[in-house]
């Protein structure tokens, strides 16, 4: 839509056998999607635009819709206007009930989610570079891609996860090397998929496979990284994740409630069906539901306890600060009625979460958006019927878990003993006398304990 009308002129005939001649043509052994391709680059079409050539590549691609299989001859008797709606509100209903059923089988149903999450959408979006590029027929892209993916997590996973079971790996001397050498494994890793790409590079495709290589590391960027910091925020405590996860649920609901209903007022050109009246209700709704669902969970251990070690139970530990009771003063003139008032720390947490959920994290969605506007497509799948793909979902909760890693880290963490002792039982022997005598010497001298 962008190209200028010079730019979507057909090029000279001299120049477009130049091109062709500098493009090998491929071997026969390609799907019939690349034949395809081809004979629309051969045949003489001199009014084909940009927009349409994209078009063409992307109607391969899985896209939503409002087809239920056997049932479509039920949602077939609604009327059209309530169609998506229905269909929508039936499968978010499904979705909501499943998520609800994992969580409450704790922090490790919760890890495995995310990691299932995360694999679906790194597929989605690499889908979109195998089309769009059209390299079906590049060597090693598609095992590439999946190598990196899960060299990325080894990188990400594995010292993250090694902090805080680290007591029971270091019961395994093979395990031991994993963890000594954690990084360097996980450099050398990186580097055999980059030599690997370097002697994959083929004549005469070398600027598509360079642009998949680049597309590869964008998707691990979005993908790989952002789930890493929600998986972090797990750690601190199951609340940490529902709290967020449930709060942009409820915007991306009511936002689509208020907006079909009552929207009139265009909010974003990305997104024609985004209105202002579903932007104001959907964030009014976000507070007040975070305020609500935050003081009817944080008197649960199990939802507030970090998740220290997977040998001890979680609902069995001393309750962070955050959600213990505590007295705040007031500010003037309201002081001067009532000079303090108790209240659970987390209850101010939420509120600038929720903030972020309803009026920032949206823009997650418009990035995506645009994303699928610049390769014309509708949604990033077609694998929740009325919602599109996994990506076109979780879009939001990508950058809301980013922020509440930051949140996390810069007004709520605090040096955790558990994982300080993990790691000093990592050190030597000799080390930890060192600590222990260094240790001993400092509490002598503050008085705590008594001289020797």
């Amino acid at each position: 839509d962008d190209a200028s009308p010079a730019a979507q002129q057909p090029l000279p005939e001299g120049l477009r056998q130049r091109i062709a001649a500098a493009d090998p043509k491929p071997t026969s052994d390609e799907s019939d999607m690349d034949n395809m391709f081809r004979e629309e680059e051969e045949s003489d079409a001199p009014q084909r635009s940009k927009k349409e050539t994209i078009a063409n590549l992307t109607k391969v691609l899985p896209q939503g819709s409002d087809k239920m299989g056997m049932f479509d001859p039920i949602i077939d008797l609604v009327p059209e206007r309530w169609r998506n709606w229905v269909v929508r509100g039936i499968f978010t209903v499904i979705m909501v009930s499943g998520f609800s059923f994992i969580v409450s089988r704790g922090p490790m149903a919760l890890m495995l989610l995310v990691f299932g999450i995360q694999f679906m959408c790194f597929y989605e979006l690499i889908s979109i570079g195998l089309v769009v590029y059209r390299v079906f027929d590049l060597p090693w892209f598609r095992l590439l891609s999946w190598y990196y993916l899960a060299t990325s997590n080894y990188f990400f996973f594995g010292e993250s996860l090694i902090e805080f079971w680290g007591i029971l790996l270091r019961k395994d001397q093979f395990l031991h090397f994993l963890v000594a050498y954690h990084r360097l494994i996980s450099f050398g890793l990186y580097i055999f998929g980059f030599v690997w790409f370097v002697l994959s590079l083929r004549k005469g495709y070398y600027m598509r496979q360079f642009s998949l290589f680049a597309w590869t590391h964008v998707c691990l960027l979005l993908i790989v990284s952002q789930s890493f910091l929600i998986i972090v925020n797990i750690f601190q405590g199951i609340l940490w994740f529902l709290i967020p996860v449930a709060m942009i649920i409820c915007c991306d609901i009511m936002s689509y409630m208020f907006g079909f209903f009552w929207g009139k007022t265009p909010l974003i050109k990305l997104s024609p069906k985004k209105t202002w009246e579903g932007f104001i209700g959907g964030a009014a709704s976000t507070v007040v539901f975070g305020l609500v669902l935050s003081y009817a969970l944080l008197s649960n251990p199990f939802y507030v306890c970090p998740v220290e070690d997977y040998a001890v139970d979680n609902a069995n530990c001393t309750i962070p600060s955050s959600f213990q009771l505590r007295e705040f003063a007031l500010p003037k003139p309201i002081g001067w009625i009532k000079p303090k008032i108790s209240l659970y720390p987390f209850i101010l947490h939420s509120i600038p979460m929720s903030l972020f959920a309803s009026l920032l994290g949206p823009f997650g969605g418009f990035f995506a958006s645009g994303f699928k506007r610049a390769f014309k497509i509708k949604d990033f799948g077609a694998i929740i019927p009325g919602h599109g793909g996994l990506m076109d979902r979780f879009d939001c909760q990508l950058l809301m878990g980013t922020f509440v890693n930051v949140y996390i880290h810069t007004f709520i963490k605090v040096p955790n003993p558990s994982k300080l002792l993990t790691q000093i039982l990592w050190l030597s022997h000799e080390n930890q006398l060192v600590i222990f005598e260094s240790l001993k010497e400092n509490l002598q001298n503050a008085g705590i304990l008594p001289p020797q």
